[in-house]
């Protein structure tokens, strides 16, 4: 089961970021993983909350330029050669990874939870299922 991520367009000056946040913070909104890629003059704010669909329009409401987007999370063991072993399985299923980024912690803090954007969610997620791999679904993430 695929989750949804938050991308938010954000200007490349000082203060942009902490806008952000600060919404989502005066809003109660929980980020579980943050990711940003920038470019001269704008970055892209990868966030993967609690309620990403609350999250999306309270930062619509704040005049962000924020958009949907489903990817997938996988937990794996933290531990050396843990990607590595789940590379070999988006590898033996024919996986592209367009992007990917991780974080650590909640209560199993021996693992990490990786997110992958691919090009076909749905397709990818039923190969993946069919090599045995487990999915996360909004619910796992909530838990951490």
């Amino acid at each position: 089961m695929s989750i949804k991520q938050i991308s938010v367009f954000l200007e490349n000056k000082p203060g942009q970021l902490k806008k952000m946040t600060s919404v989502l913070a005066q809003h109660q909104i929980d980020m579980r993983a943050l990711s940003i890629a920038e470019t001269k003059d704008f970055g892209i704010a990868r966030v993967v909350v609690d309620d990403a669909y609350e999250a999306a329009n309270i930062l619509k409401e704040n005049v962000f330029v924020a958009s949907l987007t489903s990817v997938l999370a996988v937990a794996i063991p933290d531990e050396p050669g843990g990607l590595d072993k789940l590379l070999d399985v988006f590898d033996k299923a024919k996986v592209n990874i367009e992007y990917m980024y991780a974080f650590l912690g909640g209560k199993e803090a021996d693992h990490a939870c990786m997110i992958f954007r691919v090009g076909d969610t749905k397709a990818a997620e039923s190969r993946l299922q069919g090599l045995g791999l487990h999915i996360m679904s909004n619910e796992d993430i909530a838990d951490l």
